[in-house]
């Protein structure tokens, strides 16, 4: 328990509310361990008393250029495996509580959806998209959306590895990718069927991620457990045939190898098994060459 001041939620007239995702002062949103306690303090009062009287909950991002980065990369690198252990248990558990609200949820992208931004978005019962806007008469730019954490020698940390087969057409397409660190931009992103709704602009984001809410969203069944396998077990079949031949034409590697061991898990023996395993592996990862000179050659760009 911490006394981390909650993300704000505006409730609307309509029944609705809308979570705002930000950090005051940063460029973009990033989920270090400050912004997940106040996401916590957040959604905590929702799964009670609190939360009754609200019929859907929009996420969406301060940012103008991101809906949300990514993980607390600093964190990843620099603390110790007891410690980036629990960090990443906590928005584990984080993202679960989310994903358990006792209504709808819909995650408003409105920028780059990177690693855990896609995750914690992954974990609401729809993404709902806009296109990026022009800027100061410049044409607009395509932005990513993907998990990219194989390129940097890691692996996905918040469920992304069972989240992603799950919410795209081709599961097969979502594993290469995932196993690649290889992002989507927008245009494929729509293709792919990760968006429920795509927003004829950025003004209109919002207002197509309550409509969502109010139509395809009252058919959503609230879980109190979460379990996404069980939310979709045609999906799950065909994730199941799609492991043998993913590894079939994939070269092994440390990242391929923890990625189709996650998914096998998860599939298997349940989410929260997944989760540990995804925990185990990305604090293993970490220590590896890959990943310390790809977070050496990260840090050094981002001066």
């Amino acid at each position: 328990m911490t006394n981390a001041q909650p993300l704000p939620v505006e409730r609307h007239a309509d029944g609705f509310a809308t979570l705002t995702l930000e950090q005051p002062g940063k460029p973009v949103v990033v989920l270090d361990l400050e912004l997940l306690q106040r996401l916590d303090a957040a959604l905590r009062p929702l799964t009670g008393a609190a939360g009754r009287d609200i019929r859907g909950l929009i996420v969406r991002s301060a940012s103008e250029r991101v809906f949300v980065a990514g993980a607390d990369l600093k964190a990843i690198s620099e603390s110790s495996d007891d410690q980036l252990d629990r960090y990443l248990a906590f928005g584990q558990r984080v993202f679960c509580t989310l994903a358990t609200l006792p209504f709808p949820t819909v995650a408003a992208i409105n920028g780059a959806a990177l690693g855990g931004g896609l995750e914690l978005a992954m974990h609401c019962d729809a993404l709902v998209a806009a296109a990026p806007a022009s800027r100061d008469g410049q044409p607009a730019k395509p932005y990513p959306v993907g998990l990219p954490e194989c390129s940097l020698g890691l692996c996905p940390g918040w469920g992304g590895t069972n989240l992603y087969p799950l919410s795209l057409n081709d599961p097969s397409d979502a594993i290469r990718r995932c196993i690649a660190g290889k992002n989507m931009m927008f245009d494929e992103a729509a293709a792919s069927g990760l968006f429920a709704e795509v927003a004829p602009s950025q003004a209109d984001l919002l207002a197509t991620a309550r409509a969502w809410l109010g139509s395809a969203g009252a058919g959503v069944t609230n879980y109190t457990e979460m379990d996404p396998w069980k939310r979709s077990p045609a999906q799950a079949t065909k994730t199941l045939l799609s492991i043998d031949r993913v590894r079939a034409e994939t070269t092994p590697s440390d990242q391929s190898e923890a990625i189709l061991e996650c998914l096998n898990i998860g599939l298997t023996q349940g989410y929260q098994a997944a989760l540990d395993a995804e925990r185990r592996h990305l604090v293993r990862l970490r220590h590896t060459p890959k990943a310390k000179e790809a977070l050496a050659a990260f840090f050094a760009r981002s001066k």
